[in-house]
């Protein structure tokens, strides 16, 4: 027996599918677009070679949608560890569509089959602008159609809830196979938008909150169910305007408040206890993968209005006074309406009357009073309060008109959502303290000013690949008196406060040493010892602080760990016609000297990581720099950038690099041994990077 294929896609791509494919022969659902061309694979024939591929059978349970995304989400990271072909075009905002494509499809499976459920995953295509991720669920029930496939009209309450159309927000195409005792339901998701959205936002260092803001409520529609329309002959109620045997149709009357609440009830009836599941889900998803606050609070309204409220809004509290803060007013810090002309009124009712603390010995939402001065109608508002970690956040309402009350089964699924919500805002705020905190300490560890050195021309790149933690890389260029300027460009084992301990106790005593007036190799041996050191000391006080409480021993690679630091240090003293330059390498990339002819070529020896050998001795070498003469220095960032299994300065790549730029200026040198650096691999860097590029003038 053939395939029977159906799918969803835009006419643009039905239209390029194969001859085969456009077959008056092959039979095709009306008013849907062709299949992939994968499902015409003849019986025993494997698809097409794939670059990487997940398979597994999952139980028909409730457990199924989690064990999925947990699959995806190792799979990629598997992919991408090993390097296989096209697992560079791997983004986090591609495995956030993918885990939300793949939750609802296998909920689709859970839910309207029962049986055990076959995910794939696979990647698919080598040129950035055609690859895809494609992603394939099989149930054994093909008798039943996934939801958001309506083959007919219905009288009935729809057995689906948004179904597919998440499916087809994110995918480029989607469709569903029939053959003999099982159904497969794929999409396919193209990698060359997310792919161009990552790698602009990692190189300008921003996160285009907007254009993600628009994308994330795009999302959020297709998750809540839809609002109810008018409802159908024959399916419970009678239109006003239809003609019966009483005579000729009527005008329709205004809707009172039986007919509001008649199409409330119709609103619940017809998906919670099946949708309100997978409608959890997904929305724990969206709302787990936003850090902004203000994020989580839109996200919250498109969820709730108005497909379970008319209107809703938020009240955020200030952790550290216990009172009221917003920005749209005192304490308000959000407010939706289904009609938006009434938002403005609405808004300063209740800025009026702020909710007040819910009872600790009543858990669940409270009454909260009507606002009908500004609706001009009645209705029911209910108040959740937002507790994450047993600290209260804020409150959150909701109302409908024209009804008394609330059915339980919207009470209830909107208190789970407040719950996910309060997790949301919780750890949006743990985000943006420590981003603050890290903030400032990087601020610390890092010159506040970059000096000037005379007859020298300086220009400095610095990335931190962890936008919200100190970074591991760290320079410095400052005066040491005498008319000497010192350097250096250094890496700490690590990332985090670990390394950033590391940097606050090497860059001022760098700068000590120096202005006592230390020669460069001198200044290294007693930084080396001083890491050796406090090291020691620190192991001894952890020892200690275990003995006094008793523990077991701690095993080894648990405690605390040696402190390693990669550095390079020099020294500059400017004179008549050029710069007298010193400089010494521990355990970093060696710095290259670019000739004003273009030639290049390292001017120090390799020697051994700073904080590993006791009584290391360590030396300098000397040489000058003239007009015209470069002199680069960089971390690992940038020697070890890879793309699959090669390196940036395999077989000499940053010395032919920097020969490329001679004759440019500082500033031009470090800009395009950035880019190259950034060009080189498909996928943002996954290290911090900092260059130093010092030109004699």
């Amino acid at each position: 027996m053939g395939a029977i294929p159906t799918q969803r896609e835009t006419v643009s791509r039905a239209s390029q599918a194969p001859a085969h494919a456009r077959d008056p022969s092959v039979p095709v659902q009306e008013g849907l677009a062709e299949p992939a061309p994968e499902a015409f694979a003849p019986a025993g024939q494997a698809p097409a070679p794939t670059h990487a591929r997940a398979h597994a059978t999952l139980p028909g349970s409730s457990l199924a949608p989690g064990a999925a995304r947990s699959l995806l989400r190792a799979a990629f990271a598997e992919w991408a560890e090993a390097g296989l072909p096209g697992a560079g075009h791997l983004t986090e905002r591609l495995a956030a569509d993918a885990r939300l494509v793949v939750s609802e499809l296998v909920t689709n499976a859970v839910v309207h089959a029962g049986t055990d459920v076959e995910l794939e995953c696979r990647l698919e295509g080598d040129a950035p602008d055609t690859a895809a991720l494609v992603v394939e669920v099989c149930d054994h029930h093909p008798s039943r159609a996934p939801r958001g496939v309506e083959p007919e009209p219905s009288p009935e309450p729809p057995e689906y809830g948004r179904g597919l159309r998440l499916v087809g927000a994110l995918s480029e195409a989607w469709g569903i196979t029939y053959r003999t005792g099982r159904k497969t339901v794929w999409a396919r998701l193209p990698v060359a938008g997310c792919e161009a959205q990552g790698q602009i936002d990692a190189q300008a260092g921003t996160y285009d909150g907007e254009h993600a803001l628009v994308r994330d409520l795009r999302v959020a529609e297709s998750l809540a169910p839809e609002p109810p329309g008018p409802a159908r002959p024959g399916a419970g109620t009678r239109r006003n305007d239809a003609p019966d045997a009483a005579g000729p149709a009527q005008p329709r009357e205004p809707a009172g408040p039986g007919d509001r609440r008649e199409r409330c009830e119709e609103r619940d009836g017809g998906w919670l206890g099946r949708g309100a599941l997978s409608f959890l889900a997904e929305a724990s998803d969206l709302l787990a993968g936003q850090l902004d606050e203000d994020l989580v609070a839109a996200l919250t309204g498109q969820l709730i209005v108005p497909r379970l409220a008319d209107w809703c809004a938020m009240w955020m509290e200030d952790e550290a006074t216990g009172g009221w803060s917003g920005a749209d007013g005192p304490g308000l810090t959000r407010v939706w309406h289904g009609s938006e002309h009434r938002v403005e009124e609405l808004r300063r009712a209740l800025e009026k009357e702020p909710p007040q603390p819910s009872d600790p010995a009543r858990p669940g939402p409270a009454a909260y009073h009507w606002p009908g001065e500004a609706l001009g109608e009645p209705g029911a508002a209910l108040a959740y309060r937002l507790v994450a970690g047993g600290r209260p956040l804020g409150t959150l309402v909701i109302g409908r008109s024209g009804t008394a009350g609330f059915p339980d089964e919207v009470t209830g699924l909107v208190e789970d959502l407040s719950r996910r919500v309060a997790l949301a805002v919780g750890a949006a705020r743990q985000y943006a303290r420590q981003a603050t905190i890290s903030a400032v300490l990087q601020r610390g560890l890092l010159p506040g000013a970059v000096a000037e050195i005379p007859g020298v021309r300086s220009a400095l790149v610095y990335e931190p690949c962890d936008k919200g933690g100190p970074s591991g890389d760290f320079y410095d260029l400052f005066p040491a008196g005498d008319g000497r300027w010192c350097f250096a460009v250094g890496d700490v084992q690590g990332k985090g406060p670990e390394a950033a301990v590391v940097i606050g106790l090497a860059r001022p005593w760098l700068r000590l040493l120096a202005r006592e007036g230390y020669r460069v190799a001198d200044v290294l041996d007693r930084l080396n010892q001083l890491l050796l050191d406090d090291a020691t000391e620190a192991a001894d006080a952890a020892a200690r602080a275990l003995v006094a409480a008793g523990a077991r021993p701690t095993p080894p690679g648990d405690g605390p760990q040696t402190r390693f630091l990669s550095l390079l240090y020099g020294e500059l003293v400017p004179f008549d016609g050029g710069v007298h330059c010193t400089v010494a390498s521990a355990g970093h990339p060696l710095p290259l000297l670019l000739g004003a002819g273009g030639e290049v070529q390292p001017c120090a020896r390799p020697q051994t990581l700073l904080g590993v050998v006791e009584d290391a001795t360590y030396t300098s070498e000397s040489f000058d720099l003239r007009s015209g003469d470069t002199l680069l220095c960089v971390t690992d960032g940038v020697t070890e950038r890879r793309s699959g299994s090669r390196q940036f300065d395999d077989g000499d790549g940053l010395a032919a690099a920097l020969a490329g730029c001679a004759g440019l200026r500082a500033e031009l040198i470090a800009e395009r041994i950035q880019r190259l650096v950034h060009d080189f691999g498909e996928r943002p860097p996954a290290d911090d990077l900092a260059l130093l590029v010092l030109q004699a003038e």
